[in-house]
């Protein structure tokens, strides 16, 4: 039997959903597109009918690199990560006292981030970021104040922490299921105030003018 012919199995169709959820938040595919590749996907009977699904579309990397080393420009463990971490202390600490504090672009995400807000406002970037690992944990304390994060797609946001007169939103980024993805795990406390995290694709580079 020519392998084109063999029926596709569950396994088989995941690999196709999770380069389609790639490629969307690389900017390659629209939403209507990805949704449509999608419904194919779950028509798909053998091997030959997934193929022209992803034809248009980069190969990925060895098997498993993709969603466990990089997700739309965050890159996670990697020799990158590595060489950063090399004189790193295992924790940063983020304050923002009657003010306010952001990480954003290339940054290093230690393995435990604390960041403490009191009357004042902290946003993280995650989007280029180079995380040391593929879980970490964000140690929150917002007193009257806010905390936005935004990741890229593809993240899981896994929220612990306790909201007392305040709340945290996750916008579906705890939906993630993929097992290889890089995982954010939120504790701590909000009091009077608020923690919002928002997936994002990754920002596109500028292009220098030609002339």
């Amino acid at each position: 039997m020519e392998p084109d012919h063999v029926r596709a199995s569950d396994a088989d169709r995941d690999r196709v959903t999770d380069r389609l959820r790639e490629a969307l938040a690389e900017g390659r595919l629209t939403p209507q597109e990805h949704e449509e590749r999608l419904d194919a996907v779950y028509r798909a009977k053998t091997l030959g009918d997934l193929v022209p699904i992803t034809s248009d579309l980069p190969a990925p990397g060895p098997q498993g690199t993709d969603t466990a080393n990089r997700t739309a420009g965050m890159t996670v463990a990697s020799d990158e990560a590595r060489r950063l971490a090399a004189g790193s202390q295992g924790r940063e600490n983020i304050v923002a006292v009657f003010g306010g504090a952001d990480r954003g672009g290339r940054w290093l995400v230690e393995p435990r981030t604390n960041v403490s807000v009191l009357f004042g406002g902290v946003a993280l970037d995650f989007r280029e970021a180079v995380l040391t690992q593929r879980e970490i944990i964000v140690q929150c304390a917002v007193l009257f104040g806010g905390l936005e994060m935004t990741v890229p797609h593809g993240v899981r946001v896994i929220n612990g922490t306790t909201a007392i007169f305040g709340g945290t939103s996750t916008r579906g980024t705890d939906a993630v299921t993929d097992p290889n993805a890089p995982t954010i795990r939120l504790t701590g406390a909000c009091l009077f105030g608020g923690i919002e995290v928002k997936a994002k694709a990754a920002k596109k580079k500028k292009r220098s003018d030609q002339g």
